[in-house]
């Protein structure tokens, strides 16, 4: 996938995001991609990784029917920069 590709998928993620995720969850989202048919999101610790978690498993129908050819949604750490 090029690079303007991945960033427009990114684009249209942290936006379907910041309106299915309560404010606190969107805040600490530190990045999103999709990688080999998954969509990995990134939150800035553990704890709130755990909480993304949560909330995630609830709309990962919703987020697999929102884009062709996602098989699975991963909730992974990556602190910000």
């Amino acid at each position: 996938m090029r690079v303007t590709a991945q960033a427009g998928r990114a684009g249209f993620w942290a936006a379907w995001l910041s309106l299915h995720l309560p404010e606190e969850l969107r805040e600490r989202l530190t990045g999103v991609v999709e990688r080999e048919a998954t969509l990995v999101i990134f939150a800035e610790s553990a704890a709130w990784s755990a909480r993304l978690r949560f909330a995630v498993q609830e709309l990962e129908p919703q987020i697999l029917a929102a884009a062709t050819g996602l098989k699975g949604v991963l909730v992974r750490v990556r602190p910000r920069d």
